[in-house]
Protein backbone atom coordinates (compact mmCIF):
# COMPACT_ATOMS: atom_id res chain seq x y z
CA UNK A 1 0.00 0.00 0.00
CA UNK A 2 1.45 3.63 -0.97
CA UNK A 3 0.66 6.20 1.43
CA UNK A 4 1.12 9.55 -0.45
CA UNK A 5 1.07 11.82 3.05
CA UNK A 6 2.64 10.24 5.67
CA UNK A 7 1.05 12.59 7.85
CA UNK A 8 -2.87 11.40 6.94
CA UNK A 9 -4.43 7.99 8.16
CA UNK A 10 -6.87 8.16 5.24
CA UNK A 11 -6.90 4.90 3.87
CA UNK A 12 -4.81 2.88 5.63
CA UNK A 13 -5.40 -0.62 7.43
CA UNK A 14 -5.33 -0.77 11.44
CA UNK A 15 -2.05 -2.38 11.16
CA UNK A 16 -0.65 0.36 9.02
CA UNK A 17 -2.46 3.04 11.02
CA UNK A 18 -0.70 1.24 14.43
CA UNK A 19 2.63 1.37 12.71
CA UNK A 20 2.03 5.03 11.49
CA UNK A 21 0.84 6.37 14.87
CA UNK A 22 3.92 4.69 16.53
CA UNK A 23 6.47 6.10 14.69
CA UNK A 24 4.93 9.20 14.98
CA UNK A 25 4.78 9.21 18.70
CA UNK A 26 8.64 7.98 18.52
CA UNK A 27 9.23 11.15 16.17
CA UNK A 28 7.51 13.36 18.97
CA UNK A 29 9.46 11.88 22.07
CA UNK A 30 12.50 12.26 19.98
CA UNK A 31 12.03 15.75 18.83
CA UNK A 32 10.86 16.96 22.39
CA UNK A 33 13.59 14.87 24.52
CA UNK A 34 16.05 16.88 26.54
CA UNK A 35 19.18 17.69 23.99
CA UNK A 36 22.75 17.19 25.45
CA UNK A 37 24.40 19.64 27.18
CA UNK A 38 26.83 20.97 24.69
CA UNK A 39 23.61 21.81 22.80
CA UNK A 40 21.55 24.85 23.87
CA UNK A 41 17.96 25.35 23.16
CA UNK A 42 15.97 28.34 22.14
CA UNK A 43 14.64 28.56 25.81
CA UNK A 44 18.24 28.43 27.18
CA UNK A 45 19.01 31.53 24.92
CA UNK A 46 15.88 32.65 26.80
CA UNK A 47 17.47 32.46 30.09
CA UNK A 48 20.65 33.94 29.20
CA UNK A 49 19.20 36.89 28.18
CA UNK A 50 17.17 36.97 31.43
CA UNK A 51 20.98 36.68 33.12
CA UNK A 52 22.25 39.60 30.51
CA UNK A 53 19.45 41.94 31.38
CA UNK A 54 20.57 41.15 35.47
CA UNK A 55 24.52 42.15 34.70
CA UNK A 56 23.25 44.88 32.94
CA UNK A 57 21.10 46.35 35.42
CA UNK A 58 23.64 46.17 38.30
CA UNK A 59 26.09 47.97 35.95
CA UNK A 60 24.20 50.63 35.30
CA UNK A 61 23.21 51.08 39.24
CA UNK A 62 26.62 51.29 39.73
CA UNK A 63 27.59 53.54 37.01
CA UNK A 64 24.47 55.88 37.13
CA UNK A 65 23.67 55.60 40.65
CA UNK A 66 26.92 54.79 43.12
CA UNK A 67 29.48 56.37 41.43
CA UNK A 68 27.54 59.69 40.35
CA UNK A 69 27.46 59.45 44.11
CA UNK A 70 30.56 59.05 45.45
CA UNK A 71 31.75 61.60 43.25
CA UNK A 72 29.44 64.10 44.24
CA UNK A 73 27.99 64.43 40.32
CA UNK A 74 24.60 63.20 41.25
CA UNK A 75 21.34 64.56 40.31
CA UNK A 76 18.42 62.48 41.47
CA UNK A 77 16.23 63.28 44.17
CA UNK A 78 16.88 62.26 47.50
CA UNK A 79 20.13 60.62 46.42
CA UNK A 80 18.80 58.71 43.62
CA UNK A 81 19.75 58.96 40.29
CA UNK A 82 16.66 59.01 38.42
CA UNK A 83 17.44 57.57 34.86
CA UNK A 84 20.12 54.79 36.37
CA UNK A 85 17.42 53.53 38.51
CA UNK A 86 14.25 53.46 35.43
CA UNK A 87 17.14 51.80 33.51
CA UNK A 88 17.74 48.85 35.89
CA UNK A 89 14.56 48.53 36.80
CA UNK A 90 13.14 47.74 33.16
CA UNK A 91 16.23 45.79 32.35
CA UNK A 92 15.22 43.54 35.36
CA UNK A 93 11.31 43.57 33.72
CA UNK A 94 12.80 42.55 30.44
CA UNK A 95 14.50 39.75 31.92
CA UNK A 96 11.12 38.92 33.69
CA UNK A 97 9.83 38.73 30.32
CA UNK A 98 12.26 36.18 29.65
CA UNK A 99 12.03 34.23 32.69
CA UNK A 100 8.44 34.36 31.78
CA UNK A 101 8.77 33.04 28.02
CA UNK A 102 11.71 30.43 28.75
CA UNK A 103 9.54 27.96 30.54
CA UNK A 104 6.67 28.37 27.65
CA UNK A 105 9.69 27.83 25.18
CA UNK A 106 10.86 25.33 26.67
CA UNK A 107 7.07 23.13 26.96
CA UNK A 108 6.51 23.54 23.27
CA UNK A 109 9.88 23.25 21.73
CA UNK A 110 13.05 20.94 22.67
CA UNK A 111 14.56 21.48 26.16
CA UNK A 112 18.08 20.94 26.99
CA UNK A 113 19.69 19.41 29.43
CA UNK A 114 21.21 22.61 30.95
CA UNK A 115 17.72 24.23 30.89
CA UNK A 116 16.91 23.84 34.56
CA UNK A 117 20.61 24.64 35.75
CA UNK A 118 20.37 27.41 33.84
CA UNK A 119 16.96 28.96 34.47
CA UNK A 120 18.71 29.16 38.49
CA UNK A 121 21.46 30.99 37.87
CA UNK A 122 19.98 33.07 35.87
CA UNK A 123 17.31 34.08 38.42
CA UNK A 124 20.12 34.14 40.70
CA UNK A 125 21.48 37.03 38.81
CA UNK A 126 18.40 39.02 37.84
CA UNK A 127 16.18 38.58 40.89
CA UNK A 128 18.61 37.25 43.64
CA UNK A 129 21.89 39.41 43.14
CA UNK A 130 20.87 42.70 41.33
CA UNK A 131 17.96 43.64 43.87
CA UNK A 132 19.89 42.92 46.47
CA UNK A 133 22.81 45.38 45.48
CA UNK A 134 19.90 47.55 44.40
CA UNK A 135 19.03 47.63 48.49
CA UNK A 136 22.35 48.19 49.04
CA UNK A 137 22.56 51.23 47.14
CA UNK A 138 20.08 53.06 48.18
CA UNK A 139 21.67 52.30 51.99
CA UNK A 140 24.39 54.43 50.39
CA UNK A 141 23.24 56.62 48.21
CA UNK A 142 19.82 57.99 50.52
CA UNK A 143 18.84 60.48 52.30
CA UNK A 144 19.27 61.60 55.73
CA UNK A 145 18.54 58.55 58.50
CA UNK A 146 19.82 55.91 56.12
CA UNK A 147 22.46 53.36 56.95
CA UNK A 148 24.81 51.52 55.11
CA UNK A 149 25.00 48.84 57.59
CA UNK A 150 21.55 48.29 58.03
CA UNK A 151 20.41 48.00 54.05
CA UNK A 152 23.85 45.68 53.68
CA UNK A 153 21.96 43.05 56.23
CA UNK A 154 18.69 43.56 54.58
CA UNK A 155 20.05 43.23 50.92
CA UNK A 156 21.81 40.00 52.50
CA UNK A 157 18.58 38.21 53.28
CA UNK A 158 17.20 39.51 50.32
CA UNK A 159 19.97 37.56 48.76
CA UNK A 160 20.02 34.53 51.02
CA UNK A 161 15.94 33.85 50.59
CA UNK A 162 16.21 33.58 46.99
CA UNK A 163 19.28 31.71 47.08
CA UNK A 164 16.94 29.17 49.14
CA UNK A 165 13.93 29.34 47.36
CA UNK A 166 15.45 28.44 44.23
CA UNK A 167 16.98 25.54 46.22
CA UNK A 168 13.69 24.51 47.16
CA UNK A 169 11.77 24.95 44.00
CA UNK A 170 14.76 22.59 42.65
CA UNK A 171 13.64 20.22 45.41
CA UNK A 172 10.38 20.21 46.27
CA UNK A 173 7.91 19.09 43.88
CA UNK A 174 4.56 21.11 44.34
CA UNK A 175 0.92 20.42 42.97
CA UNK A 176 0.28 21.84 39.46
CA UNK A 177 -0.30 25.07 39.27
CA UNK A 178 1.40 26.65 42.11
CA UNK A 179 4.26 28.11 43.59
CA UNK A 180 5.45 27.84 46.84
CA UNK A 181 6.77 30.83 48.39
CA UNK A 182 6.70 34.18 46.43
CA UNK A 183 8.22 33.48 42.74
CA UNK A 184 11.62 35.14 42.71
CA UNK A 185 10.58 37.44 39.81
CA UNK A 186 7.51 39.05 42.03
CA UNK A 187 9.86 39.32 44.71
CA UNK A 188 12.57 41.22 43.33
CA UNK A 189 10.29 43.45 41.47
CA UNK A 190 8.31 44.12 45.40
CA UNK A 191 11.64 45.11 47.02
CA UNK A 192 12.63 47.22 43.79
CA UNK A 193 8.94 49.03 43.88
CA UNK A 194 9.46 49.45 47.38
CA UNK A 195 12.90 51.50 47.27
CA UNK A 196 11.53 53.77 43.43
CA UNK A 197 9.24 54.78 46.65
CA UNK A 198 11.53 55.90 48.99
CA UNK A 199 9.65 55.18 51.86
CA UNK A 200 11.46 56.44 55.55
CA UNK A 201 14.05 54.21 55.44
CA UNK A 202 13.66 51.78 58.53
CA UNK A 203 9.90 51.22 57.45
CA UNK A 204 11.54 50.27 53.98
CA UNK A 205 13.81 47.89 55.19
CA UNK A 206 10.62 46.01 57.19
CA UNK A 207 8.83 45.77 54.44
CA UNK A 208 11.65 44.46 52.19
CA UNK A 209 12.58 42.08 55.09
CA UNK A 210 8.84 41.00 54.55
CA UNK A 211 8.93 40.39 50.87
CA UNK A 212 12.40 38.15 51.37
CA UNK A 213 10.48 35.96 54.54
CA UNK A 214 7.29 35.38 51.94
CA UNK A 215 10.04 34.12 49.38
CA UNK A 216 10.72 31.51 51.87
CA UNK A 217 7.70 31.07 53.36
CA UNK A 218 5.26 28.06 52.54
CA UNK A 219 2.64 30.39 51.47
CA UNK A 220 0.75 29.39 47.86
CA UNK A 221 1.11 31.70 44.64
CA UNK A 222 -0.25 30.96 41.34
CA UNK A 223 2.09 30.28 38.16
CA UNK A 224 1.74 32.72 35.46
CA UNK A 225 -0.21 30.33 32.85
CA UNK A 226 -3.03 31.16 30.36
CA UNK A 227 -4.85 34.32 30.85
CA UNK A 228 -2.71 35.18 34.08
CA UNK A 229 0.34 34.84 32.08
CA UNK A 230 -0.92 37.15 29.36
CA UNK A 231 -1.84 39.85 32.53
CA UNK A 232 1.62 39.42 33.67
CA UNK A 233 2.98 39.88 30.12
CA UNK A 234 0.52 43.34 30.05
CA UNK A 235 1.52 44.27 33.31
CA UNK A 236 5.29 44.17 32.51
CA UNK A 237 5.14 46.25 29.18
CA UNK A 238 2.69 48.90 31.01
CA UNK A 239 5.28 48.56 34.01
CA UNK A 240 8.30 49.91 31.60
CA UNK A 241 5.97 52.44 29.83
CA UNK A 242 5.80 54.21 33.73
CA UNK A 243 9.55 53.68 34.20
CA UNK A 244 10.15 55.36 30.46
CA UNK A 245 7.66 58.28 31.48
CA UNK A 246 9.17 58.93 35.08
CA UNK A 247 12.94 58.84 33.42
CA UNK A 248 11.89 60.79 30.58
CA UNK A 249 10.91 63.70 33.26
CA UNK A 250 7.28 63.58 31.35
CA UNK A 251 4.44 65.33 33.34
CA UNK A 252 2.36 63.07 35.15
CA UNK A 253 5.53 60.43 35.42
CA UNK A 254 6.64 60.65 39.39
CA UNK A 255 2.69 60.37 39.49
CA UNK A 256 2.56 56.81 37.16
CA UNK A 257 5.52 55.66 38.76
CA UNK A 258 4.15 55.68 42.52
CA UNK A 259 1.23 53.72 40.71
CA UNK A 260 2.90 51.38 39.35
CA UNK A 261 5.36 50.80 42.45
CA UNK A 262 1.76 50.59 44.48
CA UNK A 263 0.34 48.17 42.71
CA UNK A 264 2.92 45.98 42.19
CA UNK A 265 3.18 45.80 46.00
CA UNK A 266 -0.66 45.21 46.20
CA UNK A 267 0.16 42.51 43.50
CA UNK A 268 2.17 40.60 46.03
CA UNK A 269 0.29 40.80 48.70
CA UNK A 270 -3.19 40.04 46.91
CA UNK A 271 -1.74 37.09 44.60
CA UNK A 272 -2.39 34.05 47.08
CA UNK A 273 -5.69 35.20 48.35
CA UNK A 274 -6.22 33.86 44.04
CA UNK A 275 -5.00 30.09 45.31
CA UNK A 276 -7.20 30.71 48.55
CA UNK A 277 -9.92 31.32 46.63
CA UNK A 278 -9.65 28.54 44.44
CA UNK A 279 -8.97 26.01 47.12
CA UNK A 280 -11.97 27.20 48.73
CA UNK A 281 -14.16 27.06 45.25
CA UNK A 282 -12.95 23.16 45.24
CA UNK A 283 -13.79 22.38 48.62
CA UNK A 284 -17.01 24.06 48.17
CA UNK A 285 -18.17 22.52 44.85
CA UNK A 286 -17.17 18.82 46.78
CA UNK A 287 -19.14 19.45 49.66
CA UNK A 288 -22.29 20.03 47.11
CA UNK A 289 -21.06 16.85 44.99
CA UNK A 290 -21.33 15.04 48.51
CA UNK A 291 -24.93 16.37 49.07
CA UNK A 292 -26.35 16.26 45.03
CA UNK A 293 -24.63 12.56 45.58
CA UNK A 294 -26.34 11.66 48.98
CA UNK A 295 -29.70 12.87 47.61
CA UNK A 296 -29.43 11.03 44.87
CA UNK A 297 -28.87 7.69 47.30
Amino acid sequence: MTVTDPETLVGLGDSDETELRRRRWARDRELRAPRSPQTLSTADFLTLGNAVCGFLAIYSITTNMLIPHINGTGDGTSGMVRHGAATAVTLLLIGSMCDLFDGLVARKLRSSALGAELDNLADLISFGIAPAYFVAVWGIVGGPGSSQGLSAFIALTVLLAVVLRLARFSAVKMRPGVFQGMPCPMGAMTVIAIVLLDPPFLAGLLAIFGVAYLMVSQVEYPKPQGLLATATLAWIVVSIGCLAAWAAGLPGGDVLMHIGAFAQIALAAMAPLLVIRRKVGQKVGDVRARRAGARDC
